[in-house]
């Protein structure tokens, strides 16, 4: 990790502004969240499982996840974590970190107090129920992939994870169409999806021998998306939303 300096404008609330028109005075609040900026380099841990800390981050640049270790040591991934993310929430009310968090690329984080995230529950009622929305919107997608890992094939796991990876990707690059990077190793696509880095090579190749996908260095093509979101059973849990009870913003 490395040195510390001041940036401008908030990438949560780029984020949040997809969804709902945010005031002045919203922006100015979630600015002041990213005030500070900490450099992250591949491989480092930014929080560990277990231990206490009372910071949480916006993620403003790179890849990351959270994981957790089983009985076994074996790693069980929980979420990949993209830029405009709010990193640690689950760990702000307890005394100990319930999961690991780790840079995938060389990222930029921008840490605060979680005494911030109160004064903001006071002051924008409005913003508050939304980072509720986005832990539920988590908290969904999660479910969808522990129903994933009882239930559907090793096909349909890595297919899912491939959709989720390109969506949530574009949703900070609004250029990117069907080819994205995977940025991913084998290993950790199987972390995540309760196979290992063999199997998971195995369904990669089956997905491209049936044409619904194609790779070159490093990046992935999504050939027939329809198809593949159908050999997935996937749902992409960002859209569809009902935000109507939204509170006005204070």
């Amino acid at each position: 990790m490395g040195g510390k300096n001041t940036v401008s404008a908030s990438c949560f609330a780029d984020v949040l502004s997809e969804l709902i028109a945010l005031t002045s005075r919203e922006r100015q609040a979630l600015d002041a969240l990213e005030e500070r900026q900490r450099h992250v380099r591949r491989g480092a841990v930014l929080q560990r499982e277990n231990e206490s800390g009372g910071e949480l981050f916006v993620l403003r640049k790179g890849l990351m996840m959270s994981y957790v270790i089983l009985d076994d040591g074996s790693r069980q991934i929980l979420r990949f974590l993209f830029p405009g993310d709010m990193l640690g929430v689950s760990a702000m009310i307890y005394r100990e970190a319930p999961e690991t968090l780790c840079a995938l690329s060389d990222c930029v984080v921008c840490p605060f107090d979680r005494s911030a995230l109160s004064d903001i529950f006071s002051s924008h009622p409005r913003l508050a129920a939304m980072i509720l929305v986005y832990c539920q919107i988590e908290r969904v997608a999660l479910t969808d992939r522990l129903a994933a890992l009882g239930r559907t094939s090793a096909k349909a796991r890595v297919a899912a994870l491939l959709l989720e990876l390109r969506n949530r990707l574009r949703a900070t690059d609004k250029e990117m169409t069907n080819v994205f990077p995977l940025g991913l190793t084998q290993e950790e696509v199987g972390d995540a999806t309760g196979l290992t880095a063999v199997h998971v090579n195995r369904m990669l190749r089956q997905l491209e021998e049936e044409g619904l996908i194609a790779r070159d260095s490093g990046r992935v093509t999504l050939l027939d998306e329809r198809a593949l979101a159908r050999a997935a059973n996937y749902v992409n849990r960002y859209t569809g939303l009902d935000l109507s009870w939204l509170p006005e913003p204070g």
